[in-house]
């Protein structure tokens, strides 16, 4: 018997070699296929940017006895508290899309997956509106350290949203596409990693910008 024929054999069957292959990834190595060791280290980078930027808030509204105005006052808070909802149920169709991936269901795959996009897409307009009203009203990045702060940390934090929904729209296209089927979720994997990660940190900047 030959050395494939050994190998296939092990695998289970000719037929089953494939799949078998793209659920469990590339052999060798730390087990992780390069996609998903990419999007790890790039989430690393970005951990440390808004650590900097959350830490410098902080510093500046509790470290340096600068006078803070009543964020109730400026912000519309129910309001944001509702999109943070959306966000996060957002997160959740993710996951059930990543579910529906691996089980090789396509249409709850491309369902969740649609469903994602336009809670992202709601959560970037939603900001977006609020942020007219706030400098309608005179609130600008220019209003001291409290306006300068805020927008920046929003929105970084907005762009990286949007990136997600405009990647996450490429993605549903893909699945449309049926490029995502048999046991080929690692795109999907992949861009989940980065969604769960907007949406973690928008739970924080909700937490100590607009409820703290």
């Amino acid at each position: 018997m030959t050395a494939r024929a050994e190998a296939v054999r092990a695998a289970g069957g000719e037929g089953t070699a494939p799949a078998a292959h793209a659920a469990s990834g590339p052999p060798g190595g730390v087990g992780i296929y390069t996609q998903k060791l990419g999007m790890w280290v790039f989430l690393a980078s970005e951990v440390m940017f808004f650590t900097a930027l959350i830490g410098s808030y902080i510093i500046l509204r509790w470290g340096a006895g600068n006078p803070w105005p009543d964020t109730r006052a400026v912000l519309n808070i129910p309001t944001t508290a509702v999109n943070t909802f959306i966000l996060i149920c957002s997160s959740v169709s993710m996951v059930k899309a990543y579910a529906a991936a691996v089980r090789d269901d396509q249409k709850h795959l491309k369902r969740w997956l649609l469903t994602t996009v336009v809670g992202g897409a709601i959560f970037v307009g939603v900001q977006v509106r609020e942020y007219i009203k706030l400098v309608h009203h005179g609130f600008l990045p220019s209003s001291g350290l409290f306006g300068a702060t805020f927008y920046t940390m929003t929105g970084f934090h907005g762009f990286h949203v949007t990136c997600g929904v405009i990647s996450m729209a490429w993605v549903t296209i893909r699945a449309f596409r049926g490029k995502y089927k048999g046991g080929n979720y690692h795109g999907i994997e992949t861009i989940g990693l980065y969604w769960h990660f907007v949406d973690l940190v928008w739970i924080i900047l909700f937490t100590i910008v607009y409820l703290v």
